[in-house]
């Protein structure tokens, strides 16, 4: 008997403690299951309302339809960052943390009751700030920066919520400790739960950041402090409004790694390089939010300079890494089952009707060549001129966010829905395709988005052609054209998203049972799954594959970087 059957011998409930997945053969902790099924659903639910919000936003952004008023595109601006940005995905990875701690090591998770504490703080908080929203007194948009004021309860409301996920962070370490504790695993923790933990480390900087940052807000909404200042409010705040990003790489990172296991077997290149990246995203990745104040007075030039070279190229790094190792430890399993010949066999073969699968590679292609090349460009100081401020900023974060985050955590929801839910997946032909329609409309989004923002259409005025200013401004009729693709994307990526929540709650609801009988999965996984719980490498270097297609990465990169370079010289003449 192992220690944590022992801690649960003699108990009334020792019998529903734990259950063995039959498909996977890990361990699952009953009250771990039950809270990543409430901060799954809550996730969903949050996503669809921002989800919602957003698109109203594009159709007002295009220029053709200009769908709501300006103040109802405010309104729906601040909800739509809040809801996606933080609701939706900070739940999803709390259910992430969750799943990498008690499931995969096996483990008891710490204090469920706490964790439901935590949990419904962040419902509270997340409900709160919604309210304030909707009550039409709160349209600060997601930074909500000073002087602008947003009711109190939008502050308190964000305060609760950041508490909560503080909660669940602890609950994971908590886990963690209980694990190495009651020895319910061999060797290191695997990869996976090594990316959530670097989540973890990262999400206490981030929520401190904000909790350092909104509390004195909250008390000058109530008039408790006379004043705010924007720049010092500006700093300390883009230590969680950016970093928040942060904590989605290293989770959809690690999502990555977990389908790769799942799907096909894969195992890391090498564990020490995979975790040596996590490691340079702990140390250095928060940095990259000194891009959002490059064009501020406040930050000296020196320190603008190391924070956006010498100090955040090893962040890139590490995003370099994973960019390696995680199409690598694909191609070197998919060669390891069979699929050898030429240099992408591998790729050609892959289980492409299978939406976690596709999901993720979908993912990591896009998140590279969209969201990081992007990020390089704006966190390079000269070149964050051209775009600061400008609707390539939203285009650049909807390239990380969107075809990054949001897209890996929907292709991990087709794992979560038959080993958690314990629910076969509905309508498998409708799932197959649905990664590739929300991708396909994410891509855009991003693309026409910074494409609009190159030609100058500024990042958040409701009616980019400024009728009836003033002053007055004409944009190149590029800028238009590129925002009426960005809409229909918009239109695309929507349909997409409807698509998974209709499929999530329909598999939860009227999904065939998997826990009764022995019914077999729609979407199977492999047979060497059970290496998504496992320490261990491939030790491989024969990928041609892998090589070519991190060659045309570079190359897009290097393209890419100088164009815009040649782009500044033309509009910054040095004599």
């Amino acid at each position: 008997m192992t220690a944590i059957d022992a801690s649960y011998a003699g108990s009334p409930a020792s019998a529903a403690g734990f259950r063995t997945c039959r498909f996977t053969g890990l361990k699952v902790d009953i009250a771990a299951q039950r809270l990543i099924k409430a901060n799954a659903v809550a996730a969903v639910v949050f996503l669809a309302i921002g989800g919602l919000m957003g698109l109203l936003v594009a159709l007002t952004r295009w220029p053709a339809i200009q769908l709501l008023p300006s103040d109802w595109f405010y309104l729906m601006l601040t909800g739509h960052g809040a809801n996606v940005l933080l609701f939706w995905i900070i739940f999803f990875e709390i259910a992430v943390l969750y799943f990498a701690s008690a499931i995969l090591l096996g483990s008891r998770l710490a204090t469920p009751r706490i964790a439901w504490a935590g949990f419904w703080l962040m419902i509270v908080g997340a409900l709160m700030t919604n309210v304030a929203v909707f009550q039409g007194d709160s349209s600060v948009m997601f930074t909500s920066y000073p002087p602008m004021q947003a009711a109190p309860h939008f502050y308190l409301g964000l305060i609760i919520f950041a508490v909560g996920a503080l909660v669940g962070v602890g609950v994971f370490f908590g886990t963690l400790v209980i694990a190495h504790g009651e020895r319910t695993y061999e060797g290191s923790i695997p990869l996976v739960t090594f990316g959530a933990l670097t989540a973890a480390i990262i999400a206490v900087f981030t929520l401190a950041s904000g909790a350092i940052i909104l509390i004195p807000t909250f008390l000058w909404s109530v008039g408790l402090i006379s004043e705010m200042d924007p720049l010092l409010y500006k700093v300390i705040w883009w230590g969680m409004g950016h970093s928040s990003q942060q904590i989605n790489v290293a989770a959809h990172v690690s999502v990555w790694y977990a389908i790769g296991a799942l799907t096909i077997g894969a195992k890391p290149l090498s564990e020490k390089v995979s975790r040596s990246a996590f490691l340079l995203y702990i140390l250095f990745l928060q940095l990259a939010s000194a891009h959002h104040l490059l064009a501020d007075p406040g930050m000296s030039a020196s320190w603008k300079i190391v924070n956006t070279s010498y100090l955040m190229y090893l962040a890139v790094l590490g995003s370099m890494i994973h960019g390696l190792t995680v199409p690598g430890a694909l191609e070197a399993a998919q060669r390891r089952n069979g699929y050898t010949k030429g240099a992408f066999e591998w790729l050609r073969k892959a289980p492409w009707g299978n939406p976690a699968f596709a999901g993720m590679f979908l993912s990591l292609v896009m998140f590279g060549f969209i969201g990081g090349i992007s990020g390089v460009v704006l966190g390079t100081e000269q070149l964050n001129l051209l775009m600061h401020n400008t609707i390539y900023v939203p285009g650049h974060f909807h390239g990380t966010v969107v075809t990054g985050t949001t897209l890996a955590f929907m292709a991990m929801t087709y794992y979560v829905l038959p080993l958690i839910f314990q629910r076969d997946i509905i309508w498998p032909k409708l799932a197959r395709i649905q990664p590739y329609l929300f991708g396909l409309g994410a891509a855009g989004i991003s693309l026409f988005m910074m494409g609009a923002g190159t030609l100058g259409v500024p990042r958040r005025h409701w009616d980019m052609s400024f009728t009836d200013a003033i002053l007055q401004f004409e944009l190149p009729s590029g800028g238009f054209l590129m925002m009426g693709l960005n809409g229909l994307s918009a239109v695309i990526a929507s349909a997409g998203g409807i698509l998974y929540i209709l499929i999530t709650v329909g598999t939860v609801l009227w999904g065939k049972r998997l826990d009764k009988g022995e019914a077999p999965l729609t979407f199977p996984l492999h047979k060497r799954a059970a290496t998504v719980a496992e320490y261990g490498s491939h030790a491989t270097v024969k990928l041609p594959g892998t090589i070519i297609l991190v060659t045309i990465f570079f190359v897009s990169f290097v393209l890419y970087y100088f164009v815009n370079w040649k782009y500044l010289s033309e509009l910054w003449l040095m004599r």
